[in-house]
């Protein structure tokens, strides 16, 4: 019995952090689990948020009845802009840019969201950064040496390494269009959405507190934003199937 009190001690203690690792794990898995697809990337994002929708409504509606405010056209204005944000153009723009760019690069790229985020929170104050503090010098020191983490993965050409099954997404043609600057401009706004999400996002859960009904919402707006814009550049219905 005093194993498992501690355990839950250490588990509450630091339940942010295992939180976080437990999503990487997922964000991973789903590599794994769409490595065979076919897909075009732009009907999957459509179809993954939609999936998303159908299973977070159930809990949503249950478990925050109570806590659940009454969604207004101003919020659900404000929702709709948030999904826009943080999921059907950040995704789609994020997809799009790996036809110009090579993936090392876009990855690369898209792990700085973490420091982008931390500087316009800093920019905003919304984040409070002590320079004599052991916590502020600490995210200081990591945000510096995540960015120039990022710059090395970048640019440092390396010995190949041959992929044994091909990318995790197909985007239906074996090579990459070199198109630097294109390519470079459509990650950077991925990255920029993505970052500015997450501060807006703050911001729409002061109004809105149901955190599952908010993610619900957001996942079936954006499915719906995905698919307008997938039709518009996908014609055939084949595709979807």
């Amino acid at each position: 019995m005093a194993i498992v009190m501690c355990a839950v001690k250490v588990i509450n203690r630091f339940k942010p952090q295992i939180l976080m690792i437990l999503l990487q794990i997922c964000v991973a898995s789903i590599y794994f689990l769409t490595e065979d697809m076919r897909l075009n990337p732009h009907i999957y994002v459509t179809y993954r948020h939609a999936a998303g929708s159908l299973v977070m409504f159930p809990f949503a509606y249950f478990l925050e009845r109570k806590i659940r405010p009454k969604l207004t056209l101003s919020l659900f204005l404000e929702m709709f802009l948030l999904s826009l944000q943080g999921v059907s153009l950040t995704l789609n723009l994020y997809f799009a840019s790996m036809r110009y760019v090579s993936p090392t690069f876009m990855t690369a790229i898209i792990n700085t969201i973490p420091c982008t985020t931390f500087i316009i929170a800093v920019i905003l104050r919304l984040e409070i950064v002590g320079v004599r503090s052991p916590r502020g010098i600490a995210k200081i020191v990591g945000t510096l040496t995540s960015l120039v983490g990022v710059i090395v993965i970048a640019f440092y050409k390396g010995p190949a390494v041959a992929s044994l099954k091909g990318a995790p997404i197909h985007l239906g043609t074996n090579s990459v269009l070199e198109n630097w600057l294109k390519g470079s401009i459509l990650t950077l706004a991925s990255r920029m959405l993505w970052s500015s999400f997450y501060i807006t996002q703050a911001f729409t859960l002061k109004k809105y507190p149901a955190k599952l009904s908010l993610s619900a919402w957001m996942n079936g707006i954006g499915a719906a934003q995905s698919a307008v814009y997938t039709v518009i550049v996908q014609h055939k219905s084949a595709s979807w199937c």
